[in-house]
Formats: C-alpha cells, structure tokens, sequence
C-alpha cells in the first residue's frame, strides 16, 4: 500500500505534510506507512474514504482497478446523482476563421 499511497500523493500533488494535515494524522505517521514501517490502520483509511471519497478504496487496499473511481454516482453517499444532459449545439471552426452551428 504504500507505493499507492505514493502514487495518490503524486496524482494530486499533494505532500505527506498536507494529507497528514487534511486527514488529522500525525505527519510522522504518514511517513511510516509510506517507508513501510507501519501499516494504516482504519482510522486513516476511513479519513482517505471521507476526505476523498473519488478514491477507489478497492485500488488503494488492494492495487486491484484503478485509483478513481470511473463515476462520480458510484458512491451515491458522496455524489448527488444527475440528470442525463443533450447536445444542444455543436460550433465547428475552420482555419479561414469561419465556423458553422448545427443545432
């Protein structure tokens, strides 16, 4: 896990310090488990989960799928759901600075 939780840091480009901040953990603990020290313990991942809950838990834990969720309605309890929307107008623009509307 701690190779991911690199991983997540880097993607978000966020440091130990920030995440230990965000989370509420001590900044030490961060970097035990990101040396492979100490394993997280449910604390933690339940704080992962809530704070940034476009995570996959699934991949975090496990290494299994990917690291976002591909949805944001997939967890329902953090994502209001949304109406499905139309194309209501397409503009095409050429390089001779014209363009066309097609609605």
């Amino acid at each position: 896990m701690d190779k991911r939780l690199q991983q997540f840091l880097d993607a978000e480009n966020i440091s130990q310090a920030q995440l230990a901040d965000t989370l509420g953990v001590a900044r030490a603990g961060i970097s035990h488990i990101l040396s492979g020290r100490n394993k997280p313990g449910f604390d933690f991942l339940e704080a992962m989960a809530v704070h940034y809950p476009r995570i996959s838990m699934d991949w975090l834990l496990t290494g299994k799928g990917k690291m976002y969720k591909d949805t944001p309605g997939e967890n329902p309890v953090f994502a209001p759901a949304q109406a499905p929307r139309r194309v209501s107008k397409i503009l095409v623009f050429y390089d001779d600075n014209t363009f066309e509307e097609f609605q």
